[in-house]
């Protein structure tokens, strides 16, 4: 069986010379491939960093990928990891070949990179709306049949709309109606919406209802025994849509998905087993940030024991006073937007504020730090630190290079 993925478009990011756009790498490797850096595995401390740099762990992101993918076969769910928390195609592979039955996508900019590594199964989470991107898509899986894709609707306007910007099409896109919550975010606010916007799609001649979808923490990450029990009612919509539109849909399996990196034992516990006689359902997560974890929302917040496989690291620049240090490293170097950096072997220390470029560190009694000295941070929310960084260097337990890993966001 063929990889579902490029051999050959991903062989050639480790031939891309390194130079001056790849910020906080060694200008010592400029005109050097990541392919002849990994060859050297250099310890990435001991080369002339300029700092910040943002590192990944290897032993961590092994152990993730493994974990996840017994607790997902144990569970009887599949997996479509969300490709937008790192937008890295080498890291997308390795989540293929730990057993991936799809990757997520957001956007359809965000499919167009994937389809140029060649990734065939594809679930666009979002209502797409619209022409060009709706044309793109006709035009990608009219030229090739083995590609896949299924997107949401959660409106009939929604199913009008994709019905004629797909006039000219051959093959019908694959939809879920989503099933949203109030307060939320997009997805239909009832059950009879629901089921009439199921109807629009099934009487489409350019759509093909395969399943429901939907977000089951749109409106955040508690983990309080209330925000989980709200969380489960709504999953249990989820389920009564599916038995519901039984006879709308028009594929063998039908699909429900839900699942970020929070509440995804509740996924399993609602959307497996126990559905009527003669329908037979592929429960597909999404969840995206396991992969990394980190030193934040999710060390708080996931239902598995992952390793955050992320840090930033910054160099102490100034101690203008006796509890406080500034740290290079700001907000276009790291996430900020669930939760602040977190600085790692400084137990009573914690980063109070960040500028563009800057950290403040808020010292503790018993730590102590210096100018000049380089400091690792874990990160709250991995999708808005990857962002961030071209080219990230992959390292071993011993600090060494054993990789250098591309994002195309």
């Amino acid at each position: 069986m063929t990889a579902p993925w490029s051999a050959p478009s991903l062989a050639a990011l480790a031939e891309e010379p390194i130079d001056w756009r790849f910020k906080g790498l060694p200008a010592s490797w400029w005109g050097q491939t990541p392919a002849q850096i990994a060859a050297r595995r250099p310890r990435l401390f001991d080369d002339d960093i300029v700092g910040p740099v943002c590192v990944l762990r290897e032993s961590a992101l092994a152990h993730n990928l493994v974990t996840m993918a017994n607790w997902c076969r144990d569970r009887g769910v599949e997996l479509a990891p969300h490709g937008k928390t790192h937008m890295a195609p080498q890291l997308l592979a390795r989540q293929f070949q730990a057993g991936a039955c799809a990757v997520t996508a957001a956007t359809v900019s965000q499919v167009r990179v994937f389809r140029a590594f060649g990734f065939r199964d594809v679930v666009l989470a979002n209502e797409v709306t619209d022409t060009a991107g709706l044309r793109w898509l006709a035009a990608e899986l009219d030229a090739n049949p083995d590609f896949h894709v299924v997107c949401w609707v959660d409106s009939v306007a929604g199913a009008e709309s994709m019905t004629a910007a797909l006039a000219g099409a051959g093959r019908p896109v694959d939809v879920c109606v989503e099933v949203g919550m109030a307060g939320g975010r997009t997805g239909c606010r009832s059950a009879d919406e629901v089921d009439e916007v199921a109807r629009a799609v099934a009487a489409s001649p350019k759509l093909r209802l395969v399943g429901v979808a939907g977000y089951e923490a749109a409106t955040g990450h508690d983990v309080t025994a209330g925000a989980i029990a709200d969380v489960r009612a709504y999953l249990g919509e989820l389920r009564a849509a599916v038995v519901r539109l039984a006879g709308l849909f028009e594929a063998d399996e039908v699909i429900v998905t839900a699942g970020g990196s929070t509440y995804f034992d509740a996924v399993a516990d609602l959307l497996t087993g126990g559905w009527p006689e003669g329908l037979t359902v592929r429960t597909v997560l999404r969840s995206g940030c396991y992969l990394t974890h980190d030193d934040g929302l999710y060390a708080r917040t996931s239902p598995l024991e992952l390793r955050a496989a992320m840090q930033v690291w910054g160099q102490v620049v100034s101690r203008p006073e006796p509890e406080l240090a500034l740290v290079t490293m700001g907000r276009r170097d790291v996430s900020f937007d669930a939760g602040l950096p977190v600085p790692l072997g400084l137990p009573a220390s914690s980063v109070t504020k960040l500028n563009d470029q800057h950290a403040f560190l808020q010292l503790g009694s018993a730590d102590s730090v210096r100018v000049g000295e380089w400091l690792p941070f874990g990160i709250s929310h991995p999708c808005t630190t990857f962002d961030k960084w071209q080219l990230i260097p992959l390292l071993d337990d011993e600090d060494r290079v054993i990789d250098l890993v591309r994002t195309f966001f």
